[in-house]
């Protein structure tokens, strides 16, 4: 192995306002994934006025798979040369302004059935633009960190993605959704009070992603990098994947195993809410205030996991995470009998471990990719995560199916779907246990 330090390019040192814009970023985006992908947008779109509730769920599941598969095919590619040709701020600034186009174009989606498609195509488009989006943002975080402080501004900028999405859920239900007196004068009619969240949104995102663009610079291209096409990409990425197993296995090794339990993190989030109003009968209401709940005690959980990965390391703060939530998970599930108590605190154990487990995701990525291979990383990342999105909706499906075969009642079984999401981090866990947690990065001359 040569020395590290005579291949490792130089980076320009950011102060505390270049990390401070590049954490903002967290904030800003955070209307698409809050408002467009779960409490707000999916809701207005499959509503009765769109068509047959089976109809417009079936929709937005094949816009979601849609996406996802696209995403799984070109994040790679987009990592990859956004490495080569020192685009990376350039690509966030182009997918941040199509999320806002986006968000702002929902605006116009009337509830109407011959509107139903254009919004399955924003829905779809959006996800899309958000992952590409996390490729490039990722791949910053070394840009704006040192390696002591890596795992506090990756946690520090997750915590803050979570209040951001608080705050403007509280706005959106205080001023236009809940009242009978929407703010700015906004009328009911055509549902307007809840199209004007969506423009809210693409406001929100413009004005709070400007710091990063302004603060952060944009990194150098690297020398002799010419263009290609899209086959010429694709084969230079089999090498560079090839030649990453030898650079650094364990990073690879990660990417792997952090696909399986990032999926159950998923599912945690995904089927929260249909697991408290199946499960404990919570109203609306009740969904709402907990998930309030559930993404401010998150963003808690990520700041203060920053701080332990920092300390303890990557790897371990996941598997203590894992751990948690694999007890929390199994205590809502063993509990249930004691009504909605226990998901008030066993569900909110759950959401504290998820934050946590997130953030040290990427920072692990980040610590031990190769300078100048981030984006490459990152884009594996996503793909890999995009994978296997399927396994937990599955699970949690078939878990459920085979409680009501052995005869549990159909109000009684929504509890079991837990099990199939406890599998998911369980295994998740076991494939992490056989990373090395110190890896070995080899730099070539």
């Amino acid at each position: 192995m040569t020395n590290p330090s005579a291949s490792k390019p130089k980076k320009e040192k950011l102060g505390k306002k270049g990390t401070f814009s590049w954490a903002l970023w967290d904030w800003a985006e955070q209307p698409f994934p809050t408002i467009m992908q779960t409490f707000i947008f999916p809701v207005f779109i499959t509503s009765a006025a769109f068509g047959a509730e089976s109809d417009t769920s079936r929709g937005l599941g094949t816009a979601s798979a849609i996406a996802g598969i696209f995403v799984a095919l070109i994040a790679p590619i987009l990592g990859r040369r956004a490495d080569e040709l020192g685009r990376r701020k350039l690509w966030l600034m182009i997918n941040s302004y199509m999320l806002i186009a986006i968000m702002a174009a929902a605006y116009f989606i009337q509830p109407s059935p011959e509107f139903f498609i254009f919004g399955l195509i924003l829905y779809g488009l959006g996800g899309a633009v958000q992952e590409s989006a996390f490729i490039n943002y990722y791949a910053m975080l070394k840009q704006v960190s040192t390696p002591g402080t890596i795992g506090r501004i990756s946690g520090y900028a997750w915590g803050l993605g979570y209040v951001g999405g608080i705050v403007l859920l509280m706005l959106s239900l205080i001023g236009f959704i809940q009242t009978d007196n929407p703010w700015l004068g906004v009328g009911t009619e055509n549902a307007e009070n809840i199209r004007m969240v969506f423009l809210l949104s693409a406001v929100w995102m413009l004005i709070f992603s400007i710091p990063l663009f302004r603060n952060v610079p944009e990194i150098s291209p690297k020398p002799g990098v010419g263009k290609e096409n899209i086959i010429q990409s694709y084969q230079k990425l089999w090498q560079q994947i090839k030649s990453l197993h030898k650079q650094a296995p364990e990073t690879l090794k990660f990417l792997i195993s952090s696909a399986i339990y990032r999926d159950g993190l998923s599912g945690v989030f995904s089927f929260g809410g249909v697991l408290g109003a199946l499960a404990f009968g919570f109203e609306l209401a009740d969904t709402i205030l907990f998930g309030i709940a559930a993404n401010v005690v998150a963003g808690i959980g990520a700041a203060i996991g920053g701080f332990i990965d920092d300390r303890i390391g990557s790897r371990t703060t996941i598997i203590v995470s894992l751990t948690g939530l694999i007890l929390a998970g199994s205590s809502v599930f063993v509990f249930a009998s004691f009504g909605p108590i226990t998901y008030w605190i066993g569900g909110l154990a759950l959401t504290l471990f998820v934050g946590p487990a997130q953030a040290a995701s990427r920072t692990f990525v980040a610590r031990f990719t190769p300078d100048g291979r981030e984006g490459e990383a990152f884009g594996l990342y996503q793909t890999t995560g995009r994978a296997v999105s399927f396994i937990s909706p599955t699970l949690w499906t078939v878990s459920i199916s085979i409680a009501l075969y052995f005869g549990v009642s159909s109000g009684e079984s929504a509890i079991y779907g837990v099990l199939g999401l406890l599998l998911v981090l369980v295994v998740g866990l076991l494939l992490l246990l056989r990373v090395n947690p110190n890896p070995e990065v080899k730099y070539s001359n």
